[in-house]
């Protein structure tokens, strides 16, 4: 299978495929393409770069046996979900999260989705992914790498070569550009 044939193949078709021939090369191709959004997820919650690599993995394994078990609608949702639940689970387990989590935060988004607020979700991630992509290509690795990636200004500036400055300035501009594309994205629907 060419994974480059896939790369514009909606995510409930590739389900859809996953689903009648059970190939995890499908799966595949679906964590591949949100390996980022994860890499994020769990960056915000566990504050550590390994960590999150770690829980990214982990997702992936529980997200290849659960699958196999149940069907999901809106993998981006579900994935995101299995990702911060694994994270608070994480933070709980080393006494970092007091928060008593109840059965209800743990529940995973198959079982409780109100397909309103799963739809409103999408939305707002297929809005940022297409806003980034419409971002000049400095904003959108300098955006990349700071947000997503958690690189500081100087780790950026390493690794793009731009000045302190100019990476401040991509970041704050392409933030901007950002918002201001995700909600013009809003207004036209």
């Amino acid at each position: 299978m060419n994974l480059r044939n896939h790369q514009h193949t909606e995510d409930k078709d590739l389900l859809e495929n996953f689903y009648k021939d059970g190939n995890n090369e499908w799966l595949g191709i679906l964590l591949q393409r949100y390996t980022m959004l994860l890499l994020g997820v769990c960056m915000k919650y566990l504050k550590n770069e390994e960590e999150a690599r770690d829980a990214v993995q982990q997702v992936f394994l529980k997200a290849i046996h659960e699958l196999q078990k149940y069907k999901v609608e809106y993998i981006k949702s579900w994935l995101y979900m299995v990702a911060k639940n694994h994270c608070l689970m994480k933070l709980r387990d080393k006494g970092k999260y007091t928060l008593e989590l109840n059965e209800q935060t743990l529940v995973t988004v198959s079982e409780t989705a109100d397909l309103k607020d799963l739809r409103q979700q999408d939305k707002r991630f297929d809005s940022m992914k297409a806003a980034l992509e419409n971002l000049n290509a400095e904003q959108k690795l300098c955006v990349t790498l700071f947000y997503l990636e958690k690189k500081s200004y100087q780790q950026v500036s390493e690794l793009t070569g731009y000045s302190i400055m100019q990476v401040k300035s991509y970041i704050q501009n392409g933030k901007r550009n950002l918002k201001i594309l995700m909600e013009r994205d809003s207004t036209d629907e």
